[in-house]
């Protein structure tokens, strides 16, 4: 059975720093779960690893899409699953690290996932149809074709009820069929850091802080001047959205920066719902404010948990 490590938690808590302390240790290679490093050009608003960091330790799943292109979550898991096999083949420990947790659980719980392309035409169809009858008319049709869908999704969430109606009507089978779940065949240790609110709230703000005397605004400068709207994706994530609002004139500089502190604080918020403390799945560490992680008993965790499966030559 292969080994997997995965380090979760929410943005700016350590996770990049104990996973480089850990391969210091053990033979890591690291696999990205931040749906927005994929992104080439985004490197200072998405906190990347840098050239060194990454010189010393594999990274994967960096710099795979231009600004314009959309990584699905199906691609991600499949290209994980991937790397998964070929680090473990090259007798390392893969490492999957990162706080976006739909990808994070995507991996771990084996989700199934459609594997349909958006269809932007009967996308705007349903949507002018919702305008016409409200939603509550779609969210219906839903019903009838996929009950079990249906409950679990709001009837105010126009976008998954116009998804899980454009998956039934792509393929014929119900999304609900689509996302039956597989746990893939991995020893997994998932490893969750957390510390007080207050306390992460403020390292968020200093990070934020650190990005701007960066660059960050120079960045996205760069990436409206090679031509990419600020609908595309990767320009509407956190840094660059805001950076893009005070380029266009419409927020000043300060309130930009405001804006980002206090959308990253909301996204924190967030991050716990996918990774919640009380997950018998995630062994928790509690950090200091301005401790790092307990990396002595996270060593003896990896020893009794996935040493064993890792190949003695690896080590």
């Amino acid at each position: 059975m292969l080994s997997l490590l995965v380090i979760v938690g929410p943005t700016a808590v350590g996770k990049t720093a104990l996973s480089l302390q850990l391969a210091q240790k053990f033979p890591l290679e690291i696999i990205s779960a931040d749906s927005r490093q994929i992104y080439r050009g985004c490197n200072i608003g998405t906190a990347k690893a840098t050239p060194a960091e990454r010189a010393a330790v594999p990274h994967h799943l960096l710099d795979v899409a231009d600004p314009d292109q959309i990584v699905t979550l199906a691609e991600f898991q499949a290209r994980a699953y991937a790397l998964i096999e070929q680090i473990s083949a090259r007798r390392r420990l893969p490492a999957l690290v990162g706080g976006t947790g739909q990808w994070v659980k995507a991996v771990v719980e084996g989700w199934g996932i459609p594997r349909v392309p958006p269809d932007f035409a009967l996308r705007a169809e349903l949507e002018a149809r919702a305008a016409k009858v409200g939603g509550a008319a779609l969210h219906a049709e839903l019903s009838a074709v996929d009950p079990q869908a249906a409950a679990k999704i709001d009837p105010r969430n126009l976008r998954r009820v116009i998804r899980a109606l454009e998956v039934f009507r792509k393929t014929g089978v119900p999304i609900s069929v689509h996302q039956q779940k597989n746990l893939p065949p991995y020893n997994i240790l998932q490893i969750g850091l957390t510390m007080p609110r207050e306390a992460l709230y403020a390292r968020v703000d200093r990070r934020i802080d650190r990005m701007m005397e960066m660059g960050l605004l120079d960045e996205v400068r760069q990436l409206e001047q090679a031509g990419y709207d600020w609908q595309m994706p990767a320009m509407m994530g956190l840094g660059y959205k805001q950076m893009g609002q005070y380029l266009r004139g419409e927020v000043s500089l300060d309130e930009a920066v405001a804006l980002i502190k206090k959308e990253t604080r909301r996204f924190v918020r967030q991050q716990y719902n996918w990774f919640r403390l009380d997950d018998p799945a995630i062994r928790w560490f509690e950090l200091a404010p301005e401790g790092g992680a307990p990396v002595a008993e996270i060593y003896s965790l990896i020893e009794v948990e996935l040493q064993p499966r890792i190949p003695p030559q690896s080590v």
